[in-house]
């Protein structure tokens, strides 16, 4: 090891134990404010670093059937997000989904273990140690066995400050994207409003009202019409849900011959072409973006081809996402099954508002505008997650 660090085990710096719940949960679930927190996962993802409270709290007859946490505990999920760390900066009690490692002395920085604990060189030796179980769970025996630089407590504090300053930089790109998605909604509602309140203002059309055709109105292919046989790793891009809530920025893996694309050319996907979910994240909605080349869709998948003389798709796509009134609209006809969905029927009688072309166009043109400046903070958020992989692998190396 670089700069003469020990390697060390971690049941060396830490004690390390597993949650433990009481059966049935729910009959030690209390109201009472003096209830002891109970941590949950959402509580960690909502926290971020730290765990500074808890949604549930527990009686106490039920600690003794759990795990108690104190402020300075590391916890680590052992499935699920699988090994990632979170600080208590409160106390309670863990089920059994959580590890919590206790240092067992002062040599022991939380701001390093956090990076470390949390760095793909950790990751890495967890995976490796747990290869060939049947399902990838933490477990005390597999975290106890795994060796860790340990270099002294002021170089741990002077490597955790770079990462943080790293960490930060990256923090403030994901923030400012966070608000350029809320900016986009900001623009849709002062041009247009909500079409709820805007009723006698604007006017309204049927969906299918403003295709150039019903037939543009299209559901993807029934299972029938396209055999998992027939998906390919090259040709014809074949795209799905997942690539509708990526707003189309996650490549798709799964690809047609072009002879069965033709065959399926009614199921197409064209540059402005509305693509809509009717499974799952239903009524979520993206426009095929102009660079693309022509694709077919899944059969969870709704297009809309909108008459570009009457609707810029950019604008109706943002309505489908924003409008309380498409909303309700959509509430009301997917209800009443089982997993709630939308059919072309359905879908065909749904009312929008379509404001003068010229005002959707404004609209489409300032869109452009933010998703420019939302690309520039993408580049540059990439360019720091290159720099703080780059940091954390040269800190745990002795290099930095």
């Amino acid at each position: 090891m670089s700069n003469g660090w020990p390697l060390v085990p971690m049941e060396d710096i830490f004690e390390i134990a597993r949650g433990g719940s009481p059966r049935p949960i729910d009959s030690f679930l209390t109201d009472d404010p003096d209830g002891v927190n109970w941590v949950m996962i959402s509580d960690a993802t909502e926290s971020g670093k730290y765990i500074n409270s808890t949604k549930k709290r527990i009686r106490e007859e039920g600690v003794k059937r759990s795990r108690v946490v104190q402020p300075g505990d590391f916890l680590l999920t052992n499935s699920m997000s699988f090994g990632r760390p979170y600080i208590m900066n409160t106390s309670g009690c863990i089920h059994d989904g959580w590890l919590v490692l206790s240092p067992r002395n002062q040599n022991v920085s939380p701001d390093f273990f956090y990076h470390l604990l949390g760095s793909d060189f950790v990751y890495a030796e967890f995976v490796r140690r747990a290869a060939g179980a049947t399902v990838k769970n933490l477990n005390i025996d597999l975290v106890k066995g795994v060796q860790v630089p340990l270099p002294p407590m002021p170089e741990q504090r002077r490597i955790a400050e770079v990462l943080d300053r790293a960490e930060a930089l990256r923090a403030k790109r994901r923030a400012a994207l966070s608000q350029l998605d809320t900016l986009t909604q900001s623009i849709f509602l002062d041009l247009f409003g909500d079409a709820a309140i805007k009723r006698s203002v604007l006017r309204r059309s049927r969906l299918e009202q403003v295709c150039a055709s019903s037939d543009d109105i299209k559901c993807g292919p029934f299972g029938t019409q396209l055999a998992k046989s027939e998906v390919t790793t090259r040709g014809i891009p074949l795209w799905g849900i997942r690539n509708v809530n990526a707003l189309f920025e996650l490549a798709t893996h799964e690809f047609l011959a072009p002879k069965t694309a033709t065959r399926l050319a009614q199921y197409s996907l064209k540059p402005g072409d509305i693509v809509m979910t009717r499974k799952g994240t239903v009524g979520n909605c993206a426009v095929y973006p102009e660079n693309f080349p022509a694709g077919i869709m899944h059969s969870d998948l709704l297009r809309i081809r909108v008459d570009r003389s009457i609707c810029e798709p950019i604008f109706l796509s943002h309505q489908l996402h924003y409008s309380r009134d498409v909303e309700r609209q959509l509430a009301l006809i997917s209800g009443g099954a089982v997993m709630p969905g939308i059919n072309v029927t359905k879908l065909k009688i749904l009312e929008v508002v379509v404001p003068p072309l010229a005002l959707q166009h404004d609209f489409a043109l300032r869109v452009a505008a933010v998703e420019k400046l939302k690309s520039a903070h993408r580049a540059s958020l990439a360019e720091f997650d290159a720099l703080f992989d780059v940091l954390q692998h040269r800190a745990f190396r002795g290099e930095l």
